[in-house]
């Protein structure tokens, strides 16, 4: 077993698998902002522009995409390590079919090898924990690492509060870490 976890988490790590961006039903990558009484035109929109993000190649464990759809103005920010990410997210978007405008908010992290080591450290303590070695083997990890600077910011969905809390344990116990913001969304039982 621990052979097998060795060799995903290798593979994730090398290929940068990890975090191939796709949303999840709940939204937790790319997670749309759309208010509840919108449109269905808005509606629309939003699975298209989640689907169009989903699909950036570049887009890793390691950042976070997010947007709003208000009419026909779409408002894209997050984190992403890779500028090009955020210049292929804003062509990808434009080019859709009742798109008129794009605000392109996302921020470029800051290069520094401090936060490429963190990032590792992270998701090896993270991921190689019994609760959470799940995530790691999924087709899309619904779980997220940002780092700038030295801290730390989980985005994403998680099944239980163990889950969230395991999460930021891992995430805070790891050396270099000035601080750990748990913003991991437990996902609603199905009653």
């Amino acid at each position: 077993m621990k052979k097998a976890l060795g060799i995903i988490l290798s593979m994730v790590f090398t290929l940068g698998i990890a975090g191939t961006a796709v949303a999840s039903s709940n939204g937790d990558v790319c997670r749309p902002a759309v208010a509840n009484g919108s449109s269905a035109f808005e509606q629309q929109l939003s699975g298209e522009v989640r689907h169009q993000l989903a699909m950036i190649p570049q887009f890793t464990v390691f950042d976070n995409l997010a947007y709003r759809v208000d009419g026909g103005t779409v408002v894209l920010y997050g984190e992403v390590r890779n500028a090009v990410i955020k210049d292929v997210a804003e062509k990808s978007v434009k080019r859709l079919e009742g798109v008129e405008r794009v605000e392109n908010k996302i921020e470029v992290l800051p290069a520094s090898f401090n936060d490429d080591r963190i990032r590792r450290q992270v998701a090896r303590a993270m991921f190689r924990d019994a609760r959470l070695s799940n995530y790691a083997i999924q087709p899309v990890p619904p779980i997220h690492i940002i780092v700038k600077n030295g801290h730390v910011n989980l985005e994403g969905v998680v099944r239980t509060q163990t889950d969230k809390d395991d999460a930021f344990i891992r995430a805070n116990g790891v050396a270099g870490v000035f601080s750990v913001q748990n913003n991991l969304k437990v996902e609603q039982s199905k009653s």
